[in-house]
This record gives C-alpha cells, structure tokens and sequence, in this order.
C-alpha cells in the first residue's frame, strides 16, 4: 500500500492532466489537490474547475498570478537582458519557479506528502519543475507519471479516459502542435517542426501578424524606467502585467517576436521550436538603449559577460539556487540609475531605438560633440594613453615575436 496520502498536481485540465488526476487515484490510491496558475495564457482557467470535481477532486487551487509572474519573475530576467543561446527569451523558463513555488505552498497548506506534474522525460520542464520543488522543501517526494506510466503516446491516453469514463473535450480548431503560453510567450513544437528544414506554417502563430501583412505605417511608443523596470507606456503608469499585456498588442499587431531555433535542451538533446515573444522583443531592446546612457562601461561590460551563465541558470531550471540569487543581487545593483525614456519605432517586424533620455545620462555632449567644446576634453591626452596600451604589444614586438 502506498505510503501516499495526498499529491499536488500542476493542473491545466487538457488531455494529459485529466488523465494524470484518474492515474494518481489508481495507482496511489490518494487523494489529489489540483493546481491551475492563470500566467496569461490566454485561456480561461476557471473550466478547469469544473473537469477537476468531476474527477472527484474535492480541493481545487485556481489563482491569477500574471502580476506576480511579471514583477517577480519576468521583470528581474529583463534586467539583466537575459537570452539563451544568443536567441531564446526563456518564457517558458520563467514561469516554472513561480509553479513550483506555488505547487509547494499548496502542498504545506494541504498537507500533501507529493507534488505531481505532466512533464515528459524528454524535455527541460521536469528539471525546472522538479528542482525549484527540492529547493523549497528538500523531502518533497515528486511524481512524474511520464517516467512512471506506458501511456505514451495519444492514442493510448484517449483508450485510458474512455474506459475511465474521462470526459475529454475534443475543440474545434485545436492546434496540433504542442504549446506552452504566457503572457512572456507562446511556444510550438511537435508536428513539421521535428524536421529543422521545414518552414513553419503561416497559420500556426497566434499573437502576431507577419511582417509581410504588418501595416505600412510605424507604430512609435515611449517606454518610461524606473530602476530597470517600465513603469508606463506613452506616459501612462500601468502594472508590471499591464506593461506586458500592452506591449504584446502593440508588437503583434507590427509583426514582432517571432523566432525559429533549434536550441540544446539541458537533457542533452537537441531541439527545434518556434517562439512568439512579442511584448519581450520590445522590451529587450528598450532596455539595452536605457542602459547604453545610464549605465557606467565597465559596470555595462560586467553585465554582458556574466548574462551567458545567467540565461544558463534559468533555462536549466536553477531559478531557486544561491548562484541565482547572487547573480540577481548584482544585476539589480546596476540598475539603480537605469531611469528615463526610450522612443522606439515598431514597424513590421523590425523595432528600432529612435530616442532615449534621461536624468541620469551618463552621456555628455560637450564631451561627445564634433563642434568646439569648450576645452571639456584635451585630445593631446589620448597620446599618452595609446602609448600606455601599445606598451606590451611593442615590447613583444620589438623582441621579435610573431603574432
């Protein structure tokens, strides 16, 4: 007899997931609390209620975590200009420490002995969901039934709920890729997209126009920071969540945030999918031009060089780690003068940097200028300085060496 009383399931109330619900009952004989995160995927939540009581579900966690998502996850990642293998904007990275955090909360108020997802062995997500959990309650005993069950594959899911009696809503016009979304992003993978020369089809994106269709005018907005974070848009104050929903409009309408990549999953294998990021295109490129007038250059550089190994963190799944933390500590230090406006112009499938100011620039125009200025910089002081630099190289070369 299982020694398992009770298991918290991430739960969407699709095929897999109802599936895992009935398979839970069966094979622990135990009681199952389901959790649903509403992160701005675009779907209503609240059907699940509903599929999880008729499973026999008695405690149904249903939450709108899109302000948490973007405050406490979404906007720190920006900070530090965060892309995974020179592309990746890592959303569906992001959005796994917030689940497993919750999935743990939910299992101490429930007294659950397990936590439960619908991951497959194959992917990244089961690294994600599995490492946040140990590091936030170190004997959490996790149940993955994609490395427990031989249900794998679609047809034998769907004979499992009709001897079951699982309902499954069959929708009209369901994508037949498989799809993970956010209010970061919506991914595809699965179906043409397994062969890394097929062209994704047109109709398969859902949150942006292609640049093609864009219209044939720019679309201009004003992003304003405070401390690294957009705090309105075109001079109106909006939440964290609000920004993004925003910025996903204004981006999918002018063609931007599409991306095709074939990225090396922490699992070791390699694998092709294509991302709408549109709301995250904008911001990655809005916040690198409040930087280049607010930030020191050698603060700047350090930045840059360490964002490798912090993408590296968040798509392995070690959002939940000391190594993190003491990355985040220092990127929010850098940000404590990236205040002020970028002007940006969006315009199918481009956007472009056309203005940035601030009270805080570094940049200073008597120095900067082409015109007479003033005596703010000596140009005789640039000899002695070259001389200083050159002064290994003509060592070496004087001896010589070859290069």
């Amino acid at each position: 007899m299982s020694d398992i009383k009770k298991v918290v399931l991430a739960y969407s109330g699709g095929l897999d997931t109802s599936v895992i619900v009935r398979w839970l009952q069966d094979t622990y004989n135990c009681e199952v609390v389901t959790f649903t995160a509403d992160i701005g995927q675009g779907e209503e939540v609240e059907p699940a209620r509903a599929k999880a009581e008729a499973l026999g579900v008695k405690e149904i966690y249903i939450e709108d975590l899109r302000e948490e998502f973007v405050r406490d996850y979404v906007f720190p990642m920006f900070r530090a200009n965060t892309i995974y293998e020179g592309e990746y904007l890592l959303g569906t990275s992001i959005a796994r420490p917030l689940i497993a955090k919750r999935l743990i909360d939910i299992a101490n108020e429930t007294g659950a002995d397990a936590i439960s997802h619908g991951a497959t062995g194959k992917g990244n997500d089961q690294v994600r969901f599995e490492l946040g959990a140990y590091a936030l309650k170190p004997g959490v005993k996790v149940i993955a039934p994609w490395r427990e069950w031989d249900l794998n594959s679609r047809e034998k899911l769907l004979k499992y709920c009709e001897e079951r009696n699982i309902p499954v809503e069959m929708k009209k016009g369901k994508s037949p890729y498989s799809m993970d979304a956010n209010l970061l992003h919506i991914s595809y993978e699965g179906i043409n997209l397994e062969d890394p020369w097929a062209e994704a089809e047109e109709d398969m994106w859902r949150w942006s126009v292609s640049p093609e269709a864009a219209p044939d005018e720019p679309t201009y907005v004003e992003l304003t920071y405070k401390k690294g974070d957009i705090v309105a848009i075109d001079g109106q104050d909006m939440k964290p969540h609000v920004v993004l929903e925003t910025l996903n409009k204004l981006a999918g309408a002018n063609g931007i945030g599409r991306l095709d990549i074939v990225e090396n999953r922490y699992v070791g294998m390699k694998s092709r999918g294509c991302y709408e990021t549109p709301g995250g295109t904008i911001m990655l490129r809005a916040h690198r031009a409040i930087e280049s007038i607010t930030l020191d250059r050698e603060v700047a550089h350090l930045k840059d060089s360490i964002m490798p190994r912090y993408a590296e963190v968040i798509y392995n799944g070690y959002w939940w780690s000391p190594e993190r933390e003491a990355l985040q500590a220092l990127i929010d230090q850098t940000q404590n003068y990236v205040n002020g406006t970028v002007r940006l112009k969006l315009y199918k499938g481009n956007v472009d940097v056309v203005g940035r100011k601030s009270e805080d620039s570094l940049f200073d125009e008597k120095i900067a200028t082409f015109e007479e200025d003033q005596g703010a910089y000596d140009q005789k002081d640039a000899e002695g300085f070259i001389k200083l630099n050159a002064l290994r190289l003509r060592i070496a070369a004087g001896k010589g060496r070859k290069l």
